[in-house]
């Protein structure tokens, strides 16, 4: 007869509790950019808990609402962003790379600025910071016209990103770089 602390189902996996909460927290938030990318930010929540391997109650305990783990998802992109800043990205990669999170994550934006402005109004700073960082080489190197200016590459950041709700998934991507180059820029999609 088992005791009261073995483990009767040795095959069974026993509950991690707390130490399990990082590697979830990482595992919701790869599979909410996936399943936000396939089916926008209305997808059910539950397909995300189902993509990560976890029951909705941890999803619940990590981000209580969908604005929550929507902004979540904003704040990794901002952080990938910035990391490809300083290892050296210049500004098309750099804008590319912010047109392939609009393009994975249409409607993210409209969602959180109506929900979360003070929020959303930081993490826009931020692009614009790691832009400004690299404005003055684009200038000098031609890459964005002649006398554009940071708020102007935001304009253009989020006028494609307006162009890219409503667009099917499948056309975004050529939408995009359509939508740049009318604004007199080549962005590098990765």
């Amino acid at each position: 007869m088992p005791t009261a602390r073995s483990n009767p189902h040795p095959s069974a996996r026993s509950n991690p509790g707390p130490a399990a909460a990082p590697r979830n927290r990482a595992a919701l938030l790869e599979a909410a950019h996936a399943v936000f990318a396939e089916s926008g930010t209305a997808a059910p929540l539950s397909a995300v808990a189902r993509r990560a391997g976890v029951g909705q109650g941890s999803l619940y305990r990590h981000f209580p609402d969908r604005v929550s783990l929507v902004a979540a998802v904003v704040e990794e992109n901002v952080d990938a962003l910035e990391a490809a800043s300083a290892a050296g990205a210049a500004l098309p990669e750099l804008l590319g790379l912010v047109t392939r999170h609009a393009i994975e994550s249409v409607g993210v934006v409209d969602l959180l600025v109506e929900d979360r402005p003070g929020r959303m109004l930081e993490l826009r700073e931020r692009v614009a910071a790691v832009l400004a960082a690299h404005h003055q080489a684009a200038l000098d190197a031609g890459q964005v016209p002649a006398g554009a200016t940071v708020e102007d590459l935001m304009l253009g950041v989020e006028l494609v990103a307006g162009a890219l709700t409503r667009r099917p998934a499948a056309d975004r991507a050529d939408t995009a770089a359509r939508a740049w180059r009318l604004l007199g820029m080549e962005v590098a999609l990765p």
